[in-house]
């Protein structure tokens, strides 16, 4: 059974999924190198970059989880966080398989964009927001811990 779900996961996102899964390959190939593992059926590479991202059946975890989440240092480790960070990542892959090539546009942009831009920088700054208090970040955290049962990142503590 559990196979039969991996399968229909990377059929969906190779699929259904396409646009993004094809830049995520695009940087799994960039990022050959780097140590690679399976996640529900997701190939996850810790990469060397400030900021985690998902990309259909590819997500890719910084290798400083804490970089812009030093709050969360008080209370978890860095492989618990990673854990929870990766819990993250993998529901952007579910909101992948519900929007399929709308992803980009739907989840991708907005997600960039609340992330980068400095006006939403400041915005979080200013209100005191956590980035994962907003559509799709909230929403991503919800499916994750659904699908796969594991812990994801809340509201910092």
């Amino acid at each position: 059974m559990v196979t039969n779900m991996l399968g229909l996961y990377r059929f969906v996102q190779w699929t259904w999924g396409l646009p993004q899964t094809l830049v995520g390959s695009v940087y799994y190939l960039l990022n050959i190198k780097q140590p690679h593992y399976e996640y529900h059926g997701s190939k996850v590479t810790i990469w060397k970059s400030k900021s985690s991202l998902s990309l259909g059946m590819f997500t890719f975890i910084s290798d400083d989880p804490f970089c812009y989440y030093e709050s969360y240092q008080r209370e978890y480790s860095e492989t618990e966080f990673s854990k929870m960070l990766l819990v993250h990542e993998y529901g952007h892959t579910i909101q992948s398989l519900i929007f399929g090539p709308l992803y980009l546009l739907l989840v991708g942009v907005p997600s960039i964009l609340w992330s980068f831009l400095p006006v939403f920088v400041r915005k979080r700054e200013r209100e005191r927001l956590s980035y994962f208090s907003v559509y799709p970040e909230r929403w991503a955290n919800k499916l994750g811990e659904k699908v796969t049962g594991d812990l994801s990142i809340g509201e910092p503590i």
